[in-house]
């Protein structure tokens, strides 16, 4: 059974700052969460004081709900008095742009998310792809759960 265990979010992490340096990104930080719980963060050389919490909330908010942080976006401009209640019901751990990312098994089971920031949040998002997919496990990005 794929699990989202120690190792693996580790390589995850690893492998999307790799990627954000072979497009030289600005410095990001990355976040791997189960289900609410933190199991990997790294924060760049460089990166701002926040990204890490903007990478958790990516992360956080798309576990939480069970849909990619991109598809948040798109419920927070088609209603933003549902996003604001969420948002306020998650005591502001939510961040509904691009850049988190579910982590699927190969049988469509969710095991987390990856949240990064640093960058533009489409390439923040691509970050988070990249790590997933070095990890062995399947990226679940689009809106389509909306």
């Amino acid at each position: 059974m794929e699990q989202l265990t120690l190792a693996s979010a580790n390589t995850i992490v690893n492998s999307a700052l790799s990627y954000a340096r072979q497009l030289d990104l600005a410095p990001l930080a990355v976040v791997v969460d189960a289900a609410g719980c933190p199991v990997a963060m790294q924060r760049e050389d460089g990166s701002t004081l926040l990204r890490p919490q903007i990478a958790q909330a990516k992360a956080w908010g798309a576990v939480a709900m069970g849909m990619p942080s991109r598809a948040l976006g798109v419920i927070a401009a088609e209603r933003p008095a549902f996003m604001n209640s969420l948002v306020a019901l998650a005591d502001g751990k939510m961040a509904p742009v691009p850049g988190g990312v579910l982590i699927r098994a190969h049988g469509g089971r969710l095991l987390g998310a990856v949240g990064v920031s640093g960058d533009l949040s489409d390439r923040d998002e691509a970050c988070a792809i990249a790590g997933i997919h070095a990890a062995g496990l399947l990226a679940d990005p689009s809106a389509a759960a909306i």
